[in-house]
């Protein structure tokens, strides 16, 4: 039996001191690129995605100024570029189907159909899904995300990835996400005993469906109605459907 970490036990990495002794700046080129868009999509399953930035790291930003940009937002990637002391980098992150939020607490996905989040590592490419209800503890999976004001976005019960509250420091520990023979492994290095790492970016992207040519077309179309006959309303001497022009004879 696989025992689950209190969400208690996330107020020692709250605390922890920043992992190389950098400040919170964004560091080298945005996370986000055409290649990794495509990594992305395909890893979602979904289709075309639109992607649109509600949130990049900046001097001084705490967890506080993360949620602001994200809650309530709907479905959401998050971008995290982080390094180790030795100067190795990796680029990981995470996909929310919810709304992220301050005062939620966790995201309980009990339903397998709902387990829908995953976290990834770019830089040495993996994807780790929601542990599914059919493993031995049923329950393992179902933690999707904690979401809290004096948090940054944090993932699985591990934590399976987490962003602390000046967003400058992140841990993986995975026990929600991927493999449970891998239970306390980092998805950044593969590490386990719960290895900090300073954050050089962060970034967050809202994630929507490109709309289909045939539905783009009927909104156009439509919207080109409603236009019209907004516009014939306004003319004079036009005639409104069922009655005659006014003042004709």
């Amino acid at each position: 039996m696989k025992t689950l970490l209190a969400a208690g036990a996330l107020a020692l990495v709250l605390a922890a001191p920043q992992a190389a002794g950098q400040t919170a700046l964004q560091t080298g080129a945005p996370p986000l690129d055409p290649a990794l868009e495509v990594q992305l999509e395909r890893w979602l399953g979904a289709g075309d995605q639109i992607f649109a930035n509600l949130y990049t790291r900046q001097p001084g930003d705490d967890s506080v100024d993360f949620h602001a940009a994200a809650d309530e937002r709907g479905p959401t990637f998050t971008l995290v570029r982080v390094s180790d002391r030795s100067g190795n980098a990796w680029l990981v992150g995470g996909y929310n189907p919810q709304s992220w939020s301050s005062e939620d607490g966790w995201h309980i996905t009990e339903r397998d159909f709902r387990r829908t989040a995953f976290i990834f590592n770019y830089t040495d490419p993996a994807v780790y899904r929601q542990v599914p209800s059919t493993y031995e503890l049923p329950s393992q999976g179902a933690y999707q995300t904690f979401n809290a004001l004096d948090q940054g976005p944090t993932f699985g019960a591990g934590p399976d990835l987490l962003v602390n509250d000046r967003l400058d420091t992140a841990l993986s520990w995975r026990v929600s996400y991927g493999d449970p023979a891998g239970e306390g492994q980092s998805i950044i290095n593969g590490s386990v005993g719960g290895q900090f790492f300073a954050i050089d970016a962060l970034e967050l992207y809202a994630v929507s469906p490109i709309p289909e040519p045939a539905a783009a077309a009927l909104l156009a179309g439509g919207l080109g109605m409603v236009l019209l006959a907004r516009r014939r309303q306004r003319m004079p001497g036009v005639a409104c459907a069922g009655g005659p022009a006014p003042g004709a004879a």
